[in-house]
């Protein structure tokens, strides 16, 4: 099966979780993988405990991508 989502953005939980509540503030609802929390279910560990993947439709990367390079700079000035 195709997937018409498309990798955005890998990082820890907090930085996804702020990029998502933006993302949400401007009608995009993304979709996060946590491999950690999958893996935990399944009975296995992943290697990077908190890091997440976002994903959002292919017809909203455009509007998305702004977003979180807002963000990321934001938080790179901040520990400047």
């Amino acid at each position: 099966m195709d997937s018409t989502y498309k990798k955005i953005f890998s990082g820890s939980f907090i930085v996804v979780q702020l990029i998502v509540d933006k993302l949400k503030a401007i009608g995009i609802n993304p979709v996060v993988k946590d491999e950690t929390e999958s893996g935990r279910l399944a009975g296995f560990m992943a290697s990077i405990p908190g890091f997440q993947d976002l994903y959002v439709s292919e017809d909203e990367v455009e509007t998305a991508r702004p977003v979180i390079e807002r963000v990321t700079n934001e938080l790179e000035a901040d520990t400047n």
